[in-house]
């Protein structure tokens, strides 16, 4: 829901909770999902980019999501949650320069950082084949552009820098980790190798990378323990696809059971929700908020409007 206090900035959250090792941080592709995850006692909470593409548009993650679309969104998951979040950039959308108005925009969504990639325009998802990377000095040059525009507007913004040189054509692990240390020199606060493939590698990565180091579990890249994961020293650890895999597998299950038994899905699925924790549509996205601002800063003649209606009667607060 809106804030109605002041609190401290997301970024500065972050980087206290950035100490905790490892971070772990499930992705989101929305507000509701994110809100999802706040209720559910995590920390903070990852905007993924593919699941963004996918809910918005229908569409893969290949470069079809604007800077325009994905910022919405961005803006819109920051202000659902109190918890911190880390949003997926893409490459930037542009250039050096176009960096400097992405930062600059992402910063005013109230995310707490972001994480911009090495690929080409159009860019596509890190655990597809396919991809290409930029030179090293043009990727560079966008780091440096970043970090100087969040140091302007924000310090405590977390800059993640992510390489997709490990499987890129003509892209190696030590390509990614030379790149990766060459982005931590230019101003990124964390470094982030896309796409290694067995555990041995991500070792290799947490080991010469000289920095913090975000492992993206998913795809083509080894599952780890938490213990395994703290073991190697990694920093944070994101689990992106996640609830969008699982929301794509529950509500095409149930589009399949209306089809088949029609009204007595839906009545069968209201009363096994009716105990869950959010099973309370009316609740979770926030009526009771409602009511009690209505308390606060409306005539006390409004409500009345609640005597005598049908539907979710939001609790009154003493």
């Amino acid at each position: 829901m809106i804030p109605m206090e002041p609190r401290e900035r997301a970024s500065t959250r972050f980087r206290r909770l950035m100490e905790q090792r490892p971070l772990i941080v499930l992705g989101a592709y929305n507000p509701m999902t994110a809100k999802i995850v706040q209720q559910a006692g995590l920390s903070a909470v990852y905007m993924t980019g593919y699941g963004t593409s996918l809910s918005l548009l229908g569409l893969p993650d290949a470069g079809f999501a604007t800077a325009s679309e994905v910022l919405f969104n961005a803006r819109n998951m920051a202000n659902a949650v109190d918890i911190p979040v880390i949003a997926d950039a893409d490459n930037g959308y542009g250039n050096a320069i176009n960096v400097i108005r992405t930062v600059r925009d992402y910063i005013q969504t109230g995310v707490a950082g972001i994480h911009i990639e090495d690929q080409v325009v159009p860019k596509r998802c890190g655990h597809v084949a396919g991809r290409q990377v930029i030179p090293i000095d043009e990727a560079v040059g966008k780091f440096r552009a970043a970090d100087q525009v969040r140091r302007a507007l924000d310090p405590d913004f977390v800059l993640i820098a992510r390489t997709d040189a490990r499987g890129a054509v003509g892209g190696s692990l030590d390509d990614a980790i030379r790149r990766a240390n060459a982005y931590l020199e230019a101003g990124a606060d964390v470094a982030f190798v896309e796409g290694p493939v067995s555990k041995d590698e991500v070792a290799r990565v947490a080991r010469e990378v000289k920095g913090p180091v975000l492992y993206n579990q998913t795809g083509v890249s080894p599952r780890l323990s938490v213990a395994e994961m703290k073991e190697l020293g990694l920093a944070i650890a994101i689990f992106p696809g996640a609830l969008t895999r699982l929301s794509i597998m529950s509500l095409y299950d149930f589009a399949v059971d209306f089809k088949q038994r029609g009204p007595a899905a839906e009545q069968e699925l209201t009363a096994r929700l009716a105990k869950h924790p959010v099973g309370d549509l009316h609740v979770f996205s926030g009526f009771d908020q409602i009511r009690e601002w209505e308390a606060q800063f409306l005539p006390a003649e409004e409500q009345q409007k609640y005597a005598g209606t049908v539907g979710h009667l939001p609790a009154a607060k003493a």
